[in-house]
């Protein structure tokens, strides 16, 4: 092949590989000069988050957050996946999507897939009463009819809160049926909380879990009663706002720009509650009755709430740290993890502390946190009798010396796991119940049950901090033995009947 051949299939190549360059290159000059010529030429970026219609997450996708971004230039893009945690996830790995929003369970669950993409930089809000439990009550007027008698169906939407709120409920309750497999006949999945009420409206079941509006809709059925609800607990269903690893590193100021503007929408939307109601109407298109319903059920976590007790460097202050722990030991305890899944076990290696930190600061404040339990005034005992009882927690076994009330080191160890369940209800009282075997007099049994019961209440107190105005102490001696199981020895029975029980009683409002 000449020279002049070999020149006109260079020129060829080169001029193939131009127009290709050309035609990669050409509707990007066009879009950048479209950019360069409108108002959009003042844009930084954009910031995707991942998250779903949960009331919870509306401040930081409103209108009002996308208008107080785009002023410092950044585009907020809020991509509904309809609760697909697992996709959610995955796109936050890949960096399709910058940040994502999770219940703490739905990220411990669902980020061990993906090696945990992301670090929690913030509390979102806590659920408080935009979830519960309730049932028919000629059925099941509290969680321990639950524990034995026929199984109750219950309706629940898989992969969502609701699941969550009933492993708990399993765990801290001991509801030993709850914690059987999938196939098990009690479950009822159901395609969101309206279904589910509509099962329990049918009669389909006999307890269902959902979310508001719907369980304002349920409790409004005559002969239904809240079993147990986001109300009363504490860092039980909490939702956090997710960075992906990358981003949160190589933009820090669209980082400080997300929160800043964030929980200044909170401020604004706190002291213009009317605004949020119509706003939140505008979106969701319900009337303003069933909007505030959602709007009740649901606690946000301020910017101070984040800095003091959530993300703070105090003890005090390390509130997520506390549901973190508590989350994975209802995982692990109901089943739906083996083990711990955090890389070397370790939570704080799904946190970055330091945005909120940087936000408080520039805010202005100081993390100088004064928590307290929720107080209890003292009640008389007639207003001890007018409570309800929610449930008994999960009871382990207490070792005194025979004929005292006096608690063994390892009985003091075992309270341990009973109260971190107790945490997570604040708002309930506690009944300590002392019980004996079926031998001995009964005035003997009564007085020695009493003992062992305030011993494990003045344990509660001061190690514990469990104020004794939330406290109420019972012997009940041999008067109100365990049932028996099937086919369990006289040995292994007589065991179990000396036991101290604390079950968790509410007003009725």
């Amino acid at each position: 092949m000449n020279i002049h051949a070999k020149l006109a299939i260079g020129l060829l190549v080169l001029g193939a590989a131009a127009a290709g360059a050309w035609t990669w290159f050409a509707p990007r000059l066009a879009d950048e000069a479209q950019v360069q010529s409108s108002d959009a030429r003042d844009t930084r970026g954009r910031i995707a988050i991942g998250m779903d219609n949960w009331v919870g997450y509306f401040p930081l996708c409103s209108p009002e957050m996308k208008k107080r971004l785009r002023a410092q230039g950044w585009v907020l893009d809020c991509q509904d996946d309809r609760a697909d945690y697992a996709q959610r996830m995955q796109r936050l790995q890949r960096g399709e999507i910058q940040l994502a929003v999770a219940t703490v369970d739905a990220y411990l669950l669902a980020g061990a897939a993906v090696g945990y993409p992301g670090t929690v930089v913030a509390v979102i809000d806590e659920s408080k009463g935009g979830d519960a439990i309730v049932a028919w009550q000629d059925k099941v007027a509290s969680l321990d009819a639950l524990k034995s008698g026929p199984a109750r169906r219950v309706a629940f939407t898989p992969a969502s809160p609701s699941e969550h709120l009933l492993r708990a409920a399993a765990v801290h309750f001991d509801i030993a049926p709850w914690r059987e497999a999938v196939g098990s006949g009690w479950r009822v999945p159901a395609d969101g909380s309206s279904d589910a009420l509509k099962k329990l409206q049918a009669h389909d079941v006999d307890v269902a879990v959902l979310w508001e509006p719907d369980v304002t809709r349920a409790l409004a059925l005559p002969g239904v009663t809240r079993l147990l609800g986001t109300r009363e607990t504490q860092g039980l269903i909490v939702d956090v706002l997710i960075a992906q690893r990358g981003f949160s590193q190589a933009q820090p100021e669209a980082m400080a720009a997300l929160l800043g503007s964030y929980f200044d929408v909170l401020r604004h939307y706190r002291e213009q509650p009317q605004q949020l109601l119509a706003d939140l109407q505008a979106e969701t298109k319900l009337d303003a009755r069933q909007t505030q319903a959602m709007l009740d059920g649901v606690a946000w976590a301020t910017l101070t709430d984040n800095a003091q007790r959530w993300l703070g460097n105090a003890p005090q202050g390390e509130g997520l740290l506390d549901a973190i722990g508590g989350t994975l030991r209802i995982l692990t305890q109901s089943g739906a993890l083996a083990a711990n899944p955090l890389p070397g076990g370790d939570a704080y290696r799904i946190l970055n502390r330091q945005f909120v930190a940087q936000a408080f600061g520039a805010a202005g404040g100081t993390a100088d946190p004064a928590l307290q339990e929720v107080g209890f005034k003292p009640l008389d005992e007639a207003a001890w009798s007018q409570l309800r009882e929610v449930g008994t927690l999960k009871t382990v076994p207490l070792g005194f010396r025979s004929g005292t009330a006096e608690l063994s080191p390892d009985s003091l160890a075992a309270l341990d796991p009973v109260v971190d369940a107790l945490k997570h209800y604040p708002k309930f009282r506690v009944l300590v119940k002392g019980h004996t075997g079926l031998s001995g007099n009964a005035e003997q049994n009564r007085k020695l049950s009493q003992e062992r019961a305030q011993a494990v209440a003045t344990h509660l107190q001061t190690q514990y901090g469990i104020a004794a105005s939330r406290l109420r102490v019972v012997g009940l001696g041999a008067s109100a033995p365990v049932a028996r199981l099937p086919g369990e020895s006289d040995r292994a029975y007589q065991y179990r009947l000396p036991r101290v029980e604390l079950s968790l009683l509410s007003e009725v409002l």
